[in-house]
């Protein structure tokens, strides 16, 4: 029993931890996508260019999208602002980035291979099914508009209550 209760503090510890895990997540999938948006938008029709010849269609049009997509994933990563709906795009962008350019290369991210764009992959897919935890915008949002958030506190962070039926 005393093992058991051991056990369960430390879990309720940890727990504690969560917000500062998504926020690093988001720190670093920002840090990644500014390098790439950058890259982009320094030598965009060079990317245009690149992308046609690897069969994207509207390579001009999608050179464009994917760099605003990016850059706007910086902002919105780094806020943790509108978290779950930017990293869709990014993950569909990830998604074409390893079956177009990575895959052939094997897994490997020494060799141009599809492993990093994999873990962005899934760790924006962790930022989707989490949101952006307690330290974030959206956290901030869903505490005044709703009273309270998936943690169970408030805007006055007390605990949340289910109301009773009537």
């Amino acid at each position: 029993m005393k093992c058991k209760n051991y056990y369960c503090s430390c879990i309720r510890a940890i727990k504690h931890t969560k917000g500062i895990s998504l926020l690093l997540m988001r720190l670093v999938l920002a840090y990644g996508f500014y390098g790439t948006a950058t890259m982009k938008w320094s030598n965009i029709e060079g990317v245009a260019d690149m992308f046609a010849s690897i069969g994207i269609p509207m390579s001009h049009f999608n050179a464009y999208l994917v760099a605003s997509i990016e850059a706007l994933g910086v902002i919105l990563l780094v806020l943790g602002l509108w978290t779950r709906f930017i990293t869709v795009p990014l993950m569909i962008i990830m998604i074409v980035a390893i079956t177009t350019v990575h895959w052939a290369n094997g897994f490997h991210a020494g060799n141009n291979g599809f492993e990093i764009p994999l873990y962005y992959l899934l760790m924006l897919f962790a930022l989707f099914a989490h949101g952006s935890g307690k330290i974030g915008i959206d956290h901030l949002i869903k505490r005044k508009c709703c009273g309270r958030c998936e943690c169970g506190c408030s805007g006055e962070d007390t605990k949340y209550e289910q109301p009773k039926a009537i």
